[in-house]
């Protein structure tokens, strides 16, 4: 049995000035929610790059260990 779906009416575009500054708000409150995302990524990346020179350092000693333990 075929499912029949209506047609999707066009959305009536709001018009006057305060549709215009709702538009411009919420584009201004999405651009600053976006900055403020972002400014935490960068914050996470910094301390995930600072975790990775943490972890290769400790390879590199675990490596000196392994060759002192080698000799001795």
């Amino acid at each position: 049995m075929p499912v029949v779906v209506p047609a999707m009416t066009p959305a009536t575009a709001a018009k006057g000035p305060a549709a215009a500054q709702n538009v411009a708000g919420s584009t201004q409150a999405a651009l600053n929610a976006l900055q403020a995302m972002k400014a935490a990524n960068d914050e996470v990346l910094k301390q995930q790059a600072a975790t990775l020179l943490k972890l290769d350092e400790m390879e590199k000693a675990a490596n000196e260990i392994r060759i002192y333990t080698k000799r001795g």
